[in-house]
């Protein structure tokens, strides 16, 4: 019994100029993995946050838009965080500027 022991006294041993080594793969793991983490999730997500902050804060009286509930109108008027949109001849809609999720190009509710 004391032969094994002895073996694995000495294997420990001779494994310990290889510790350096695997300390640095131990470290590289998870800074690789939140390296694929922030190409693939985060940075996109910002982009988008981005992109869509912009939109927002372009639009302009008469813009044809769509907003996250489906309806689909022209901005009639900008009220700070809010907007008042014309869905139709009769009906006015006051809604936050940030649920539009597209501008339409101009003319498009008439060709709906």
């Amino acid at each position: 019994m004391s032969f094994f022991i002895q073996s694995a006294h000495a294997a420990e041993a001779a494994g310990g100029a290889a510790g350096g080594a695997s300390l640095f793969g131990q470290l590289l793991l998870p800074v690789a993995f939140f390296a694929i983490f922030y190409f693939l999730v985060i940075r996109p997500q910002s982009k988008r946050t981005k992109e869509h902050r912009a939109m927002v804060s372009s639009l302009t009286v008469g813009s044809e838009v769509i907003f996250a509930g489906g309806l689909m109108g022209r901005i009639k008027q900008i009220e700070g965080d809010y907007a008042v949109v014309s869905l139709n001849n009769n009906t006015d809609v006051k809604v936050q500027r940030a649920s539009v999720i597209s501008v339409l190009p101009a003319g498009t509710i008439e060709s709906v």
